[in-house]
Parts: structure tokens; sequence; C-alpha cells
């Protein structure tokens, strides 16, 4: 019998507008757009213990990837980051999804923070809500440090297909193993969105 209980892994790509002059995500992305210059992050998310995650208030995970930016670069490695789903606020009507990546351009470390914003009674607001990350980027190694640039990354459908399709589940000693800890998160996943959304609109 396998110790480390079942985690799983999924990647998720998000892309958008986004300006090295802007420090507000919108008016990045709209200078992006109208610039020309989109960011796009190819995350990797790894949940290590499913019930461990879903047990801890900030249901934290490890993120990596890389990131697509023509003024920066292409391709750039991002090996440590942070991922929480449905992440608690003050606000007891706010959860955060939340994507950080940290990675080195031309040796200067710079720390990529993004954020998805979903709020209770905002039931029409579901999809936009749950796929629109709004970003800034950072000089050094965490969001402590100066924004240098900002927008919005989106995820549509067709990523949201592919996005299924990569969920791997690690860990697992058998296949009712692996079917059991993907319905434990996808259980999670919509009992979350059920009590922020759904509840208020019936």
């Amino acid at each position: 019998m396998n110790a480390q209980n079942p985690g799983i892994t999924f990647k998720e790509t998000m892309a958008g507008g986004f300006s090295l002059s802007a420090t507000d995500p919108i008016t990045g992305r709209d200078q992006g757009k109208q610039a020309g210059t989109e960011l796009a992050m190819h995350a990797k998310v790894e949940i290590d213990d499913i019930d461990k995650f879903i047990a801890e208030a900030e249901h934290p995970g490890h993120l990596s990837g890389t990131i697509d930016f023509k003024p920066l670069g292409m391709g750039i490695v991002a090996n440590t980051g942070v991922f929480n789903l449905f992440n608690p606020t003050d606000d007891p009507k706010l959860k955060l999804m939340v994507y950080e990546l940290a990675f080195e351009h031309n040796g200067e470390a710079y720390y990529l923070a993004g954020k998805k914003e979903v709020r209770e009674n905002h039931g029409l607001q579901l999809w936009p809500e749950t796929t629109t990350l709004y970003t800034q980027l950072h000089k050094g190694t965490d969001k402590s440090g100066p924004v240098v640039g900002a927008g919005i990354l989106t995820l549509d459908v067709v990523d949201l297909i592919r996005l299924v399709s990569t969920i791997t589940v690690t860990d697992a000693d058998s296949n009712t193993d692996k079917i059991m800890t993907i319905g434990k998160f996808g259980q999670f996943f919509l009992g979350e969105l059920w009590d922020s959304y759904a509840k208020h609109v019936i």
C-alpha cells in the first residue's frame, strides 16, 4: 500500500493583453491589446495530497511552468510558484484563485502574481470570474516588489477542455483510487462554485 495519499496534476494556459507601461491590470490589458503585446502563462498545477488540499483553508498547491512575453522572451522557465484554489479573504463574500510564478530574465528576478476573484451573489458572472486572472509583474522575488507591468489573462472554452484532458492522478495504487481522487477534486470544485454562485440564483 502506498504511504502517500493520491494527488493530481493538471496544466492550464491563460493569455491576454499585457503592458510593461501599466501597474493596473485593466489598463495593462487595454494597452497590451492596442500595442499587440500578449502574455501567456503555461502553468502546471501540482496537488500532492488531495485530502490535505481540501482540508486546508487556503487549499494550496505548487505552480510551475513557462511564460511567453515577447518584450522579455518566449518560453521563460518558472520552476517555483504558488497556487491556491478558493482561498478565503477578509471579505466573507470573496475568495481568490491564486496563480504566482517566480522567474529570472537577464539575471534579474521577477514575480508574476495573478488572482481570479470569485464573489458570492454573482451568479451570472460564474464563467468570467473563474476564467479571468488579474495579473501584475513585480521586480524581485515576491509580490512585495515594485510593479513593473500588468494585464489580464483569460481562459477560453478550448483551453478549459485542454485543461481537463491534462488531469493526472499521482501516487494512486489502483484505478479505483484514481477515480476517487478525481471525484474528490471535482466535488470540492463544484461545491465551492455552488457556495459562491448557484445557491444565490435558484
